[in-house]
Order: structure tokens, then sequence, then C-alpha cells
């Protein structure tokens, strides 16, 4: 297909990437302030209040549910855009850190659904998958800004 058909659809997955690099970054701060309370009873800035923690749990699981949708929304452009281009998938090793950072949001967010009670596990895993992340964050973007050349007249 021809490159102008597919603008929108590349203008779509920069959006999608910036905001996901961007719930990220809101993760981090929040899931920082969440440890912090649990550590120590109190939240980053000295609040003590139980409910703003409440408030802020339920932030972390939005932006969670956000960059989950949002990383979905980068792997079915990426694959429809470059079968529409291409006519297969497979021309960089963008395809490989795509697929991996999707793996790791999923994981990430699967374990993030068993952080409780009687399942130590699930905690440490999550947030050693959010450190991976941001290596494959940075990995899918320099892999993403060779694909982005390609695209560009």
């Amino acid at each position: 297909m021809h490159l102008p058909s597919f603008l929108w659809l590349w203008k779509i997955a920069a959006w999608s990437m910036g905001l996901s690099i961007l719930a990220y970054i809101i993760l981090a701060f929040s899931g920082f302030w969440l440890w912090q309370f649990r550590n120590t009873g109190r939240s980053p800035i000295g609040v003590v209040l139980p409910q703003v923690n409440r408030i802020v749990k339920n932030f972390h699981y939005t932006m969670g549910i956000t960059i989950v949708s949002l990383v979905l929304l980068l792997l079915v452009i990426g694959i429809v855009g470059t079968l529409g281009h291409f006519g297969s998938l497979g021309h960089s090793s963008h395809l490989v850190a795509g697929l991996t950072v999707v793996f790791l949001v999923l994981v990430s967010a699967f374990s993030a659904t068993q952080i409780r009670a009687g399942k130590f596990w699930a905690r440490p895993l999550h947030l050693t998958l959010n450190m991976i992340l941001f290596f494959g964050f940075a990995w899918v973007s320099l892999t993403g800004w060779d694909v982005v050349q390609k695209y560009l007249p």
C-alpha cells in the first residue's frame, strides 16, 4: 500500500507510544508512593491519611489498565501497518522489541492482580518486570525510530 493511506496510523502509533511512556512514568511515581506508604505508613510527602493512599492505589490501577490498552493498541497498529505497507512481518528487530514489551506489560499486569496476602511471589515479580520494562521501552523506542525512518520520505 501507498504510505499516505497509512500516515494516520503512524500518527496514532506515535501518540500511543508517547502516552505509554507517560503512563509508565506516572505508574513509577504512584508505585513509589504505594511502596513508601506500605513500608513506612507515610506517603513520600508525609501525608498519613489512608484515604489518600486508596486514591493513589485506584489511580495506579487505572493507569495500569491504560498502559495495557495502549500497548495492545500499538501491537495492533504495528501488525496492521507493517502488513499493509510491506505485506509481511519481521522487517526489523522492532517486532521482537515490541513483542517483548507487550509480554512484559501483560505479565506485569497479571502479577499485579495477584498481589495479596499469601501470594508472596507477586509483588517482587511485578516490581522486577516493571524495572525490566524500562529497558524494554528504551529498546522499542530505539528500534521504532529506525522503523519511522523507513516510512518518512
